[in-house]
């Protein structure tokens, strides 16, 4: 511990505290309260702390402070967050300027206040009638497949409207493969249409699976499946270790296949006043 500072003795009260960690790596869990930790580490280690971040898997918010541009995009191309605020406070989040929402084990939709927020509040659209599988999937090769897939490209980047010396930019980037489970041949391909027609990356199922494959199947971020008993589907993706995945069972949304990731800027801390930093 390198500080506390004091706190009432009667009433259920923690005191702010500052503590000394290695990294992120020593937190086991999300810690709300007034507690801050503090872990050093030199510039050429910078992608191994990205990395060691995104490895918790929690997205909701991250904040950054520093007047090197190329610093500010390396961190924003590498983080895997809803919101990356720079050279500012990470609260305050204002609809229509900065949508707020996190990705991984931190959100599971849209972000609140962005352009496909409300898309989840109405009834989706039916999905077209499925048919059957006759044969088992190849699991191997769907592993096989998954692996050599690539996935987070951008998609889109609107700027978006804000107070004066504040820059706000939102950005779709395709999410990890949708799984296209049908059942059925023509299902399937209607289901690539729908991800591929929004921008999203479709790996086709072909072939009945056994629901347990879903529960340590890697390289994916959702499945679609129109058969007339998805449960077990959705059992076994709720038993996965990290990010909450989805089970579609009608046709998919722009959430779906898309993280949306936004970036506020001060940037009227980028000149040499440093108490403007964080105002």
């Amino acid at each position: 511990m390198l500080h506390r500072v004091d706190a009432p003795t009667s009433g259920l009260f923690v005191a702010p505290t500052l503590l000394k960690v290695g990294g992120i790596a020593d937190l086991e869990r999300e810690v709300f309260g007034p507690v801050l930790h503090v872990a050093t580490f030199k510039a050429h280690e910078l992608d191994k702390v990205i990395a060691d971040v995104n490895a918790r898997g929690f997205g909701l918010t991250f904040g950054l402070h520093t007047r090197i541009d190329t610093r500010v995009q390396e961190i924003a191309d590498g983080i895997h967050v809803g919101n990356l605020y720079v050279n500012r406070n990470q609260i305050g989040a204002i609809v229509g300027s900065q949508p707020f929402g996190g990705e991984g084990l931190s959100g599971t939709g849209p972000k609140a206040g962005g352009p496909s927020y409300l898309t989840r509040f109405v009834k989706p659209q039916a999905a077209p009638e499925a048919g059957v599988w006759e044969v088992p999937c190849d699991v191997e090769t769907l592993k096989a497949v998954l692996t050599k897939t690539q996935s987070g490209a951008l998609l889109a980047a609107t700027e978006m409207p804000g107070p004066t010396g504040e820059a706000n930019t939102l950005r779709s980037y395709a999410r990890a493969p949708i799984l296209c489970m049908g059942p059925g041949q023509a299902a399937v391909e209607a289901q690539i249409a729908a991800v591929e027609a929004l921008g999203g990356v479709a790996i086709p199922v072909k072939g009945a699976i056994d629901p347990a494959v879903l529960t340590s199947l890697s390289g994916f971020d959702g499945v679609i499946y129109w058969g007339r008993e998805p449960r077990a589907y959705a059992e076994a993706l709720s038993l996965r270790d990290g990010a909450i995945l989805p089970l579609i069972t009608a046709l998919p949304d722009a959430a779906h296949v898309a993280h949306e990731r936004h970036m506020c800027v001060d940037t009227t801390a980028a000149g040499g006043n440093a108490a403007l930093l964080a105002g």
